[in-house]
């Protein structure tokens, strides 16, 4: 397939947010801010360069699994397809927005410990767990607490199929 994958490392702003279609698939939808920092010679010190919020979804199992296993601040290291939308705003306006559909996902360990729980793949998906409680050591770097920007796109109506 011609399907444009990113591989992002960064934290997120917020605890994900687990809906479910009507036809009872979930879906899990985050944001992940990823900031770039670079070490300044001539101030000696390290900079932050500005912060990509890349908005994100996941579907079925793996919805409710990260669900379960990360929450605001947690860093992150996920992998998926770049996927476009256009769609009319309440105006009427044309817009654009742009999101990674997650096909892996998991903890980064640079700063951080995990430990993995397997899930039961022979369980309903409402009792599928995959744990992982991630703890940072003291002098770890801080998590990203700015809000992600608003989206004009909604969830008012969710389709059971990935964009």
């Amino acid at each position: 397939m011609n399907e444009t994958t990113l591989t992002i490392v960064g934290n997120l702003t917020a605890d994900p947010e687990l809906r479910y279609t009507q036809s009872g698939a979930a879906v899990a939808s985050f944001t992940i801010a990823s900031t770039p920092r670079s070490f300044d010679r001539q101030a000696n010190e390290w900079k932050d360069g500005e912060a990509l919020f890349m908005r994100c979804s996941a579907w079925r199992d793996l919805a409710t699994n990260i669900a379960s296993s990360v929450s605001k601040g947690s860093r992150v290291i996920a992998s998926g397809r770049l996927q476009q939308r256009s769609y009319q705003d309440r105006e009427g306006n044309s817009r654009v927005s742009i999101e990674l559909q997650i096909d892996e996902i998991g903890p980064s360990l640079r700063y951080a410990t995990a430990q993995v729980t397997r899930g039961d793949r022979s369980a309903p998906v409402a009792a599928v767990s995959a744990t992982v409680p991630v703890v940072a050591p003291a002098g770890a770097p801080a998590a990203a607490d700015a809000a992600a920007p608003a989206s004009d796109a909604g969830w008012a109506a969710v389709d059971e199929t990935p964009f």
